[in-house]
């Protein structure tokens, strides 16, 4: 019997179709197994399982540790320890630690040096919680796009790691300092957080606190700091070593743009109006005292030291300041005392109270083992209980033509051409006219040389005896400026190096490479092209636990040909050239002199097969710091590189390598290009060829200045005999540079020549 249900045709055979329920249940389908790599893929379930698992467990940790973890005793920092300073010989060089520090009541502090404070650190502090994750968010986004530097940890997290933890940078002290910082949001008042904040923050020059702060830098309590002055010292929270004008007067811009963020934070909160804030000016601070025990180079010396560990994060300046560290340097006890002595004899010797502009003389000096890479000796200045700036760190002067080698280092790395694709060698003949403008760039640049000279056609190994502005100027448009810079930077010198600006005048050394810098850049040429990182620490340790220090591989900087070539170059310039003052200490070396713009500087930056120096004679006025003009310093006319730098740099360089046997350069110089025959031009046809690199003339010789006189006396030790000059090829000579009226030039030294950089 069937239920009016109709057949169904199976096989061609007709089958009824039961229905109703005789029929049973419908059976479910069962999925298929994943087979292959959908069976390593978790399903949703399983998803949601793990994730809402692995939630409780991370809610259980927290409040586990939330309930362990205890508000600790405030640290005591005044059971802050001496750091140790050591020479490389392992005797003591300087012990510090003395702790400034003294707490004062939140009602003693103005008003507006707490906003400033606030303005600076945590402009939500008040009314956001003690931990703010978007606030590290924006913080790390605008450091990322290269806005004005905020800390990304509250007041109440920054107040942890002072007063309860420690400076360390690990997930252990941040996970308890977040703990910390909620425990103590929800026992102490704001106030009462903020308070403890002033009392305990590092502002540099030994002193904790804001009141410790007031007296280091203004000479006064904080109850009597101004607005300008209170927004100063909450610019200091951000880098205290890095922004102290004081210490540092390269810091200055850094520390403008500080202040000028901090009162424009508090325009912006509405606690100081738009017309206090323009009438502002910087509140100058007063000059640092140095710590006892640092007189004489030891102050300096610890204040490099620190300031390589702090720019090198390996330390920070809280950490140096709560002390505890035995930090052994590289500098040799021995070279150390030649460099004083060489500075003595030549330069302080010879000053005098009679003499306004002696008053002015400042020296800084480093030197380097290019093997190493080790500072063996540094020179700050005359007494760091007298004048607290480095002269060997700062970097408000300018290295002037010593900066030169570095242009014909990358040109000839580069293997670069003239603007009319001719290779540049040292042989390579530019138009040495002064103020010829250079051809390439987009950038209108035409230097004067020293005294106006006009050289005519001259080579590149000439030009760099003579220092001639006018042939390096074009030589950088040839190479590119941004190729010059990369090679500069390669050898050491820091890229963000201030005024380093990738354009034709960076070949007069226009930037704010301090000595040290340009002691890097000279032992990466005196090494073959192989660049060491300077370093001035061997190992820092605290209570037997070894501080990590950075990697400092060497690394090729330039070809070895290229830098031997530069070598060569400069071992001219020393026979021939404006550095004759290095043929005194009795061993092959090689070397440049520089002079700053307006003479407020004057260098001598040369090495031997072992050793690298720089040293700089600088201007600065003693009361007002303004930078000044050497006129008249030491009795001279005006100071030159190849003169008392250059004697300071023959006396220590012959003292620090006396004992050792001297040691002849090993060079492997690019070969001189094979000369092309070719139909000697007659003046007029040289038309096409680009003004830099041809006589402006039409009759031979060409028409020059008359180089005046040396101003200044030469060096105390007599020049080697001058080469003869090279006799006038003849008319069947094959070098491409025959019938080139002026052609060759005068090979013959001039002692001052093109020093002015």
């Amino acid at each position: 019997m069937t239920d009016g249900t109709p057949p169904t045709r199976l096989g061609g055979r007709l089958r009824l179709r039961r229905s109703g329920p005789a029929a049973g249940p419908a059976r479910p389908r069962r999925r298929p197994p994943r087979t292959g790599w959908r069976r390593w893929i978790p399903t949703w379930r399983w998803t949601l399982g793990l994730s809402l698992g692995g939630l409780l467990l991370a809610i259980g940790a927290v409040v586990i540790c939330y309930m362990l973890v205890n508000v600790p005793d405030a640290n005591a920092l005044a059971t802050a320890q001496s750091n140790v300073y050591l020479y490389e010989d392992g005797s003591v060089l300087a012990r510090t630690g003395e702790l400034n520090r003294q707490n004062v009541d939140i009602s003693q502090i103005p008003k507006t040096t707490q906003e400033a404070v606030l303005a600076a650190e945590d402009r939500g502090f008040f009314h956001e919680p003690a931990v703010n994750p978007m606030a590290m968010l924006r913080a790390g986004l605008r450091m990322a796009t290269g806005g004005a530097t905020q800390s990304g940890s509250t007041i109440t997290q920054q107040y942890v790691k002072n007063a309860y933890l420690g400076q360390e940078q690990t997930l252990s002290r941040k996970a308890k300092e977040l703990i910390i910082a909620v425990k103590l949001g929800r026992e102490q008042s704001k106030q009462s957080i903020l308070e403890g904040y002033l009392n305990t923050s590092y502002l540099g020059r030994g002193a904790y606190g804001i009141q410790a702060a007031a007296r280091a830098y203004y000479g006064k309590d904080a109850s009597q700091l101004t607005t300008a002055e209170g927004a100063y010292l909450a610019t200091l929270l951000n880098a205290p070593s890095a922004l102290d004008v004081g210490a540092d007067p390269g810091a200055r811009p850094r520390a403008l743009a500080r202040w000028n963020y901090v009162l424009d934070g508090m325009v912006k909160e509405g606690w100081l109006s738009p017309e206090e804030r323009a009438g502002m000016a910087f509140p100058e601070p007063i000059a640092p005292k140095p710590a006892s025990g640092l007189s004489g180079q030891r102050g300096y010396l610890v204040e490099a030291a620190n300031q390589y560990l702090i720019s090198h994060h390996v330390l920070t300046s809280q950490e140096l300041a709560r002390g505890g560290y035995r930090i052994t340097t590289t500098i040799d006890p021995k070279r150390e005392d030649d460099f004083v002595k060489a500075v003595d004899q030549n330069v302080n010797s010879k000053l005098s109270p009679k003499n306004e502009a002696d008053r002015n003389v400042r020296v800084g000096g480093a030197s380097i083992d290019p093997a190493t890479g080790n500072v063996v000796a540094l020179y700050g200045g005359i007494d760091y209980a007298k004048q607290y700036v480095n002269n060997a760190t700062r970097h408000d002067f300018t290295p002037g033509s010593t900066f030169k080698p570095l242009v014909l280092a990358s040109a000839l790395d580069n293997r670069s051409r003239t603007q009319s694709g001719r290779l540049i060698t040292p042989e390579t003949v530019y138009n040495g006219n002064s103020e010829t403008p250079v051809e390439g760039s987009s950038v209108p640049y035409a230097p004067k040389n020293e005294d106006d000279v006009d050289y005519g056609p001259i080579t590149v190994r000439t030009a760099t005896d003579k220092s001639v502005n006018s042939v390096y100027a074009q030589m950088a448009v040839d190479v590119g400026p941004g190729k010059v810079k990369e090679t500069a930077v390669a050898a050491g010198i820091p890229a963000d190096t201030p005024e380093f600006s990738a354009t034709p005048s960076l070949a007069l050394g226009v930037m704010g490479a301090n000595v040290i810098d340009m002691a890097q850049a000279y032992a990466t040429l005196a090494d073959h092209g192989t660049h060491t990182p300077y370093t001035l620490v061997t190992s820092v340790d605290r209570s037997g636990h070894e501080v990590k220090l950075p990697s400092r591989d060497p690394e090729r900087a330039v070809s070895r040909q290229a830098a031997d070539t530069v070598t060569s170059v400069l071992r001219g310039t020393v026979a021939n050239g404006t550095a004759r003052a290095a043929q005194g200490i009795g061993r092959e070396a090689a070397a440049k002199t520089g002079t700053a713009e307006l003479d407020r500087a004057a260098l001598f930056a040369g090495y031997t097969p072992h050793l690298a120096t720089v040293v700089s004679i600088m201007g600065q006025d003693p009361d007002s710091g303004q930078l000044r003009s050497l006129y008249g310093a030491l009795g001279q006319k005006r100071v030159n590189g190849g003169g008392t730098p250059g004697q300071v740099w023959a006396a220590y360089t012959e003292a620090a390598l006396k004992g050792t046997a001297p040691a002849a350069f090993d060079l492997e110089p690019m070969p001189a290009p094979a000369p092309t025959p070719s139909n000697t031009p007659t003046p007029s046809a040289t038309s096409t060829t680009p003004r830099h690199e041809r006589t402006p003339a039409t009759t031979p010789p060409p028409a020059t200045h008359t180089p005046p006189p040396p101003t200044t006396p030469p060096p105390t030790t007599p020049p080697a005999t001058t080469p003869t000059p090279t006799p006038t090829p003849s008319p069947t000579s094959t070098s491409p540079f025959d019938g080139r009226p002026g052609w060759p030039p005068d090979r013959g030294g001039n002692d001052r020549g093109g020093d002015h950089g």
